[in-house]
């Protein structure tokens, strides 16, 4: 489980200095249906005839590698900038850090009591 803070202090190319940034989590965009991969694919599917090209199956990878999204939170600036991190399978962005022996959420903490 990978736990990263939402503002992350680092280098801003753009101010020439070390300043907080926003983090968020990349997500690729939609794909365009003008691409010319696209519309060659479609060109050729149409008609009759059936599959034209090969449909990938062999899926290897379990994960996908993360990518952070970091904006400078300087007014005059808002540089945007990507910064990759290792695979992993779970994520988080800016959650609570756990500890050992605390309750995840004290709202909810139980009170055991034996009754007589």
């Amino acid at each position: 489980m990978v736990n990263v803070p939402k503002t992350h202090r680092t280098l801003c190319k753009k101010c020439g200095k070390r300043q907080p940034h926003r983090v968020t989590q990349y997500k690729k965009g939609k794909d365009s249906l003008c691409a010319q991969g696209n519309w060659r694919y479609d060109r050729k599917q149409s008609g009759h005839g059936g599959q034209t090209k090969p449909i990938f199956w062999k899926k290897a990878k379990t994960t996908k590698k993360i990518v952070l999204s970091l904006e400078c939170i300087e007014p005059n600036c808002r540089l945007k900038s990507m910064l990759a991190i290792k695979r992993c399978k779970h994520f988080e962005l800016g959650s609570d850090k756990k500890r050992k022996g605390q309750y995840k959420d004290n709202k909810n903490l139980r009170l055991f009591t034996s009754f007589s």
